[in-house]
């Protein structure tokens, strides 16, 4: 009897830590949008930092990610994407959020 309560009991702490765990954390970057031709698509452009190996300085790099847009974005819109699953060939990023809006 103190078995089976002790197996339910270990039962019951499994089952709540899968729940409580949630998936891994999503990368999210802040960019640019540098195209929203395409339907339901912008191209976002993030720039980072590097430092130079001989130099000591820091250079710009800039990568180019397409990710879905729900929200609407323009071209010149600071946008937050996040990782995901994959949507097609080349969109693996999704906008969630449109931080600050292009000036006109």
């Amino acid at each position: 009897m103190a078995e089976n309560q002790e197996n339910e009991s270990a039962n019951e702490v499994a089952a709540a830590s899968e729940t409580k765990t949630s998936r891994a954390n999503r990368s999210t970057k802040v960019g640019t949008v540098a195209s929203d031709k395409m339907t339901k698509t912008v191209v976002v452009r993030v720039d980072r930092l590097v430092r130079h190996r001989k130099y000591r300085r820091y250079v710009r790099r800039t990568s180019n990610f397409m990710a879905h847009d729900e929200l609407g974005a323009t071209v010149g819109d600071k946008v937050r994407i996040v990782e995901t699953r994959p949507l097609s060939a080349r969109k693996r990023w999704r906008v969630i959020e449109i931080v600050q809006k292009a000036a006109k």
